[in-house]
């Protein structure tokens, strides 16, 4: 084969491959006088590059979140007190181990997960009410559901502000006039049937705002793997999070996260920064909705999927 026959070739597979990602068909030229191996080296490596990136969030039939409280990352990650989170929960899922929550104290944190801005909240004041679009509402628009379980709420519907285990300023999905008040539920354990969303919120002790990493740990234990269980069979996944960093000591508001699901690439980590609202823009993208205020400038969690 003559050289002005592989430039020909050359030059035919990368205008197919496209411009985005075409190297540079002079550098091809130029080596193609070491013979036709050049170019069956050099094409898969361009192909590669313009395939679909495997980042993209899958679709996904049911995901739920779980929201701890008040733990720096190295709070938990690694740590000695949290023997279930580490020793089980990660090595079934994905650790991001570079996850930032977006503000002090809890509440605007809630709003900015559950509806992709704090909603210009800077305290922890109840009541709160707003008519912004959120997660709920983009669920029941497509014409997918959602529901809130929080433990220790005195009944269904309830919308007063404190028990003594029950923070509204935990329960986001009541601080909003669009979201049916039946959607705000007790959580006794898992549902019977599961909604696309599921957004579960332990009380004032299990979810470590005023008890021990260790009791947190506990209920984590005690609740997750009966879930976990059956996300594997009905593609579940499962985000533990945490609202905020507390005492937050290298001020960069570092959290815990991990995710589980048998669409992920289980006892792996990533150091993509995310914030709540990558986390929120990736609930999203797995059911194939669109994006709500501030999420609409994050990226999905990327590069954990099978």
């Amino acid at each position: 084969m003559t050289f002005e026959n592989l430039r020909a070739i050359a030059h035919r597979a990368y205008r197919s491959i496209g411009d985005a990602h075409m190297m540079s068909v002079n550098t091809v030229y130029s080596n193609i006088r070491w013979g036709a191996a050049v170019i069956v080296l050099a094409l898969p490596q361009a192909v590669a590059a313009a395939s679909p990136a495997p980042s993209a969030v899958p679709r996904i039939a049911h995901v739920t979140i779980i929201v701890m409280e008040n733990r720096d990352d190295e709070s938990v990650a690694g740590n000695k007190n949290a023997p279930y989170f580490n020793n089980q929960l990660v090595r079934q899922g994905v650790l991001m181990t570079n996850a930032h929550a977006v503000a002090h104290p809890s509440q605007p944190n809630y709003l900015a997960l559950f509806s992709g801005s704090t909603q210009g909240v800077t305290s922890d004041h109840c009541p709160v009410s707003f008519e912004a679009p959120n997660v709920a509402t983009e669920l029941m628009a497509a014409g997918l559901t959602f529901a809130g379980y929080a433990e220790s709420i005195p009944r269904d519907g309830y919308q007063g502000c404190w028990t003594a285990l029950y923070a509204r300023k935990h329960v986001p999905w009541a601080d909003f006039a669009n979201v049916p008040a039946s959607l705000n539920r007790v959580y006794h354990g898992l549902p019977s049937q599961l909604p696309s969303l599921l957004w579960i919120t332990p009380n004032m002790c299990n979810d470590m705002h005023n008890c021990s990493t260790r009791t947190g740990d506990r209920w984590l234990q005690a609740n997750l793997p009966q879930l976990i269980a059956w996300n594997a069979k009905n593609d579940g996944l499962l985000i533990v999070t945490w609202d905020e960093a507390e005492p937050d000591r290298d001020g960069t508001n570092r959290i815990p996260t991990v995710l589980v699901g048998p669409m992920l690439r289980a006892g792996t980590t990533s150091a993509q920064r995310i914030d709540h609202y990558s986390t929120l823009r990736t609930i999203e993208a797995a059911f194939g909705l669109g994006c709500l205020q501030k999420d609409c400038s994050s990226s999905p969690i990327g590069g954990i999927w099978r």
